[in-house]
């Protein structure tokens, strides 16, 4: 299966490379309007029929777009070109979208080299209106216009990318990327600066992230609001909120003004420190210069009072909040049912569900999943499951932390038959559980003596390339045969049989 995968992306690469060596722009004359013509009526008519025609959607966009296979994308990708399409900017960000979020950076990296060849990507709308508009100022106002949009798109489009790769912690390759922008046409643009930013940030390499904050006027950026935040983050993510409070000092003093996000961050970093002075005088602070708390605002202050132990406290904060003009939210109610599950209040936490169901709160499946979260830790798998059944009928769906939770909550009470059950609701639901979820599964049900449905998992297993480590099955191997036997000989045995 890997090498069938492995020739499939090498033969799409391959002939994306013959794409590039031979690019269809060579291929198609173009087609021009001649000015010489008088312009009748029907003229004009055709003119706007040929516009329409432009704004209808694209067939590989939209063809592309409903490919689940990043492989068969690039085949198509060949295919539309093997037809005598010429891609543009529209089939080209579609194609690395698809890509990128399938995480097939290798494909990406060959689709920007053929782009960087032509030297930038191609708005065949502003090219188009240029040529259909008589009067100058018009054309170039029009094309400026749609040249302006095209940019924006292009940096989007790279800023997505920068992203990805992040998510990937394919740190160098945002870096190179955004380096190369220039390379592309594209100006490197503030949000992506911020972008770059935010992944170094979130993958650990603050110094790094330090180090170009302090480049940025070199680079011609001015810092704003969201620059500042993530500078913040990552002081707060090492805990030094010294250095994040002389970040915010430097905002006021550059005159950028601090947005709620702000706010919360060093609030919510100071409650879960207990340093609730600290945070309701930032909370004093943001009302002065004009900037509403929100929810999340007083959910972080709950927090901080849950934390101290103070949750009659934080419960009086959620209903005076609404005073105060901020309606409370699901994540408000969360505080507090978190709060009760982790100090063993469960039942207390159920009240408080059905509570807010009478004010007309729906709970999301955020908020279930804490409650059965809660009540599988407390052994009461049994009760989860009639949350379960209950969130369902009420039209939440589960996802998979929910069935996650559920399954390993029947096996931790010995209900292996349970936990097959809504093992196979979490896999019709397109779910998949974790390795160590089908280990406990299949190891108790041969406890059971349970060998169909035993097999039955493992077969789910081989479906997803998932398989037991040696001291898996070699505890398997006891559980199935007894003390008596060799355990570490069979399974060498086994292995070596398949």
């Amino acid at each position: 299966m890997f090498h069938s995968r492995a020739r499939a992306i090498n033969q799409a690469q391959a002939n994306l490379l013959r794409h590039c060596s031979n690019p269809i722009h060579a291929q198609q004359p173009y087609h021009t309007f001649r000015p010489n013509k008088p312009k009748t009526k029907p003229h004009r008519e055709r003119l706007h029929r040929d516009t329409t025609k432009l704004r209808r959607p694209i067939p590989f966009v939209s063809d592309v777009k409903e490919v689940e296979d990043p492989e068969e994308a690039l085949s198509l990708f060949y295919e539309y070109h093997q037809m005598g399409f010429k891609h543009d900017y529209p089939s080209y960000s579609a194609l690395l979208y698809k890509l990128a979020r399938s995480r097939n950076f290798e494909a990406v990296e060959t689709i920007l080299g053929y782009v960087g060849r032509l030297g930038s990507f191609h708005c065949k709308d502003t090219l188009f209106i240029a040529k259909i508009h008589s009067r100058e100022w018009s054309r170039r106002l029009q094309s400026f216009e749609n040249e302006r949009a095209c940019r924006e798109e292009q940096n989007t489009l790279f800023i997505a990318l920068i992203q990805h790769y992040g998510k990937a912690n394919l740190v160098e390759k945002a870096i190179e990327l955004f380096n190369q922008m220039p390379s592309f046409n594209c100006v490197r643009t503030l949000q992506a600066f911020n972008a770059l930013l935010n992944v170094l940030v979130d993958s650990g390499r603050f110094v790094e992230a330090d180090e170009i904050f302090g480049r940025c006027s070199k680079m011609g950026f001015r810092p704003n609001s969201i620059s500042y935040n993530i500078m913040m983050k990552g002081w707060l993510q090492k805990g030094d909120g010294e250095e994040a409070c002389k970040v915010f000092d430097e905002m006021l003093e550059k005159k950028v003004q601090p947005s709620v996000v702000t706010y919360n961050s060093l609030i919510g970093f100071f409650g879960r420190k207990g340093e609730l002075e600290k945070a309701n005088g930032l909370l004093e602070d943001m009302k002065q210069k004009g900037k509403y708390p929100n929810a999340v605002t007083y959910a972080l202050l709950m927090e901080g009072f849950c934390m101290l132990g103070k949750h009659d406290e934080a419960k009086k904060m959620m209903f005076d909040m609404e005073y105060r003009g901020c309606k409370p939210r699901l994540l408000n109610y969360g505080v507090l049912i978190s709060d009760l599950g982790r100090r063993g209040k469960i039942d207390e936490a159920k009240s408080l569900l059905q509570e807010m169901k009478k004010r007309l709160f729906k709970p999301d499946v955020v908020l279930y999943n804490i409650l059965i979260n809660f009540l599988c830790k407390e052994g009461r798998a049994a009760e989860a499951y009639k949350v379960l059944i209950e969130m369902q009928v009420g039209g939440c769906v589960p996802n998979a932390a929910t069935y996650r939770m559920m399954v390993d909550g029947f096996c931790q009470i010995d209900d292996f038959e349970g936990g097959l059950k809504v093992l196979i609701a979490m896999l019709t639901s397109r779910h998949c559980p974790r390795l160590e979820t089908f280990e406990c599964l299949v190891t108790g049900l041969v406890k059971c003596g349970k060998i169909d449905d035993a097999c039955v998992v493992l077969e789910e297993m081989e479906k997803r390339n998932m398989q037991f480590c040696f001291e898996a099955w070699e505890a398997l191997v006891v559980d199935a045969c007894g003390e008596n036997v060799v355990a570490g000989e069979v399974v060498t045995e086994l292995i070596s049989v398949h």
